[in-house]
């Protein structure tokens, strides 16, 4: 038995993510509109992906060709190789997707034409208006020894044109096309409304630009930019981290390219040309039919909001059950632990928390974690208030989120200039746990409120990912959480802790011992099972343990909506474990970890997926769950995703997702049935206090 029969590489696997991401836009099952941001999130999480982690790999090949994945045992450059391939494959996929989905568009009364599908009488207002109105606006360079070939900016889209003087002599004309100065999407006077993309206006009648030139060939490039840059790697110590950090979001921006896409054919040598300026391997260049950049789908949503049967059906996050809004969050805290369920139900008691600590006189303290905010954040907006009221708020702002250190970092100052305490972050550990602890002092008594969570402290987010947040008033825990935060702010992290799980000393070692008193029990012949729901799975350590557990009898259940480098139901090792991935009208975020069943079973949220970087390279918290009822309510979730027959794929022994059907059992879509249940239940409360009145 080969490693490669077990496992899955990391970076293939990611790419069935993207792909099961590209069938949502393809099925016909969703509304139109939303088919359109299945195919623009397609080609956003592409392009971070070549940012990141083709970046890393790049670099990594650079620096040493023996550097092998330690589950495939594959080398960088082989990675790369498999990698763009695929990618290539599933870029024609999306093409066909696109001109489909543009048919539908279509049909619904919207056109997007290029000069192919209109008439002189459109033709005509389009030249005018690019005289007019874009023409006035453009930067043309012509590429020669006075003028060398211009940066280009990461994902933005150029027009490229070969010109040829009287002479025979050939140079290259470049235009950027969305520079902000003009709209992307122009308006086209018809019967129907009708749109034209900027860049395709101006590669038409980019002739009147370079005059004086024959153009021989053009087309759209867009770049993209290696991103994955180590900061703790660059940091010096003198240095201001916020300051360092704004130049490593410059740095970021001028890194050299990984990938090259064109919407049109070029002669090879001018490929190779323009490969050369950007010193780049022709292997990373990619040809598509489809736009370069498909963000300009939403402002086609907008367009299309009076057909309503286009959308999905509106949701609105609804109020939990356990929480009546009249009375104290803390005192109902207090009699009984909270867990909600994002966006089933909404966010707002948590901003209650905040707020009420923020003006309760007995608060002392208001300790929290921010990871990603809002750019608009009411969860900042409250520790600003407590601050100004006097409480002493300290705030870790982890200012290495990727592509969120601009946000951050305004945010830190914010917090700063209202009299927070702000730190940054630790050396060598990006800080990713969600935690938030509330200190009281009431009649000399020191009294801990702590939240725990799986998601952002992100009121945007909280509508959109599916994640879980425990309040609670057990004090072990807040003991727990006010050592972490005093680690924190000494620049540690805890070495040692009981109830919580601690990445990154105390979790990986914490659920391997759990993986193993499952297996204890197996081999006694006991009922031994194992459940995780999770984004992504790529730690070896668990992965071999999980592996061992599947050979010992126990039974695994594994929920991954992302990377899943472990293969399941391959006999002799992992025949005992499910994995299946659930890919919906919602990011699945949460993270729960179940160990036993019945009287001895224990469940946990976490904010750590099972990924090394997860548990070794950051600090995460996983906080049991010991409320009871909020116990069963968890396992029946549970049950309830890995039942889904409408939105789950199930990962099967040959390394393919298949999507799961309905057979006799009624089509049951997890995400849909858990915002019924939202509304059935509090429709049902509001009666009973009808009744009760």
């Amino acid at each position: 038995m080969t490693n490669e029969t077990i496992f899955m590489n990391r970076e293939l696997s990611w790419l069935k993510f993207n792909e099961r991401v590209l069938e949502e836009a393809e099925s016909e099952k969703n509304p139109l509109c939303e088919r359109l941001t299945f195919a623009s999130i397609y080609q956003s999480n592409l392009d971070e992906f070549f940012m990141v982690r083709v970046g890393s790999l790049i670099d990594q090949m650079i620096v040493s060709k023996n550097v092998k994945d330690n589950k495939t045992g594959m080398t960088a450059k082989e990675q790369i190789q498999a990698i763009l391939a695929r990618v290539a494959k599933l870029n024609r996929r999306k093409d066909t997707v696109y001109e489909n989905l543009m048919d539908e568009v279509a049909q619904a009364g919207i056109r997007l034409v290029d000069f192919r599908k209109i008439g002189k009488k459109e033709g005509k207002y389009l030249e005018q208006y690019f005289d007019a109105e874009i023409a006035p606006l453009i930067s043309p360079i012509v590429v020669g020894k006075r003028q060398p070939f211009p940066f280009l900016k990461n994902k933005g889209i150029y027009a490229v044109v070969v010109l040829e003087k009287k002479n025979g002599k050939e140079k290259l004309g470049i235009i950027p096309c969305n520079s902000g100065v003009f709209p992307r999407l122009v308006q086209v006077p018809a019967e129907e409304e009708t749109y034209m993309l900027a860049e395709e206006l101006i590669l038409h009648f980019i002739s009147k630009v370079f005059k004086g030139y024959f153009v021989k060939a053009k087309s759209l490039i867009r770049v993209t930019r290696n991103a994955d840059i180590d900061a703790d790697a660059l940091y010096d110590e003198d240095l201001d981290y916020r300051d360092f950090m704004e130049g490593i979001i410059k740095k970021r921006k001028r890194l050299l390219p990984v990938r090259v896409e064109f919407s049109r054919e070029l002669d090879g040598d001018i490929v190779d040309k323009i490969c050369e300026y950007l010193d780049l391997d022709g292997k990373y260049v990619f040809r598509g039919s489809s736009p370069l950049d498909l963000s300009f789908v939403f402002q086609i949503q907008d367009s299309l909001r009076n057909h309503p049967e286009l959308f999905y059906e509106k949701r609105v996050p609804q109020k939990s059950t356990q929480i009546d809004s009249k009375r104290s969050i803390l005192e109902q805290i207090k009699e009984k632990d909270k867990l909600l369920s994002y966006p089933y139900e909404s966010i707002r008691p948590f901003l209650d928390m905040l707020s009420e600590a923020a003006n309760d006189d007995e608060v002392v303290s208001i300790k929290m974690t921010l990871y990603r905010v809002a750019k608009q954040s009411k969860v900042v907006e409250a520790l600003i208030d407590a601050a100004e009221n006097g409480k002493d708020v300290l705030v870790l702002v982890e200012l290495k989120a990727r592509f969120d250190e601009e946000n951050n970092i305004e945010w830190s100052r914010r917090l700063e200039e209202a009299g927070c305490t702000v730190i940054y972050g630790l050396d060598g550990y990006k800080v990713h746990s969600k935690l938030c602890l509330i200190t009281k002092k009431t009649n000399g008594k020191i009294e801990y409120y702590t939240q725990i969570g799986t998601g952002n402290y992100n009121e945007k987010t909280a509508r959109l990912y599916t994640d879980l947040s425990l309040m609670t008033y057990d004090q072990e825990i807040g003991e727990e959480a006010a050592a972490i935060f005093q680690a924190l702010f000494m620049g540690e992290t805890v070495q040692v802790s009981k109830k919580l799980l601690v990445a990154p000393n105390c979790l990986q070692n914490r659920l391997l011992d759990m993986i193993e008193e499952e297996i204890c029990h197996a081999k006694r012949g006991e009922e031994a099972y194992i459940g995780v729901k999770m984004n992504s799975l790529t730690d070896k350590k668990l992965m071999d343990k999980l592996i061992e557990a599947s050979q010992a009898g126990v039974e695994i259940e594994l929920i991954v909506r992302g990377i899943c480098c472990l293969i399941p139901g391959v006999e002799g090792y992992t025949e005992n474990i499910r994995v299946i991935s659930i890919v919906g009208r919602f990011l699945e975020h949460s993270r729960i970890y179940i160990f036993g069943k019945e009287e001895r079973q224990k469940i946990y949220i976490a904010s750590a997926d099972w990924m090394t970087r997860n548990t070794v390279h950051r600090v995460e918290v996983a906080a049991p769950v010991e409320d009871p009822d909020l116990k069963l309510r968890l396992n029946e979730m549970f049950i309830t995703m890995l039942s889904d027959n409408v939105q789950a794929r199930e990962l099967k022994s040959n390394g393919k997702y298949t999507r799961l059907q309905p057979g006799e059992e009624a089509p049951l879509n997890s995400q849909e049935f858990f915002y019924e249940s939202a509304y059935e239940a509090l429709e049902s409360q509001e009666k009973n206090k009808t009744i009760l009145q």
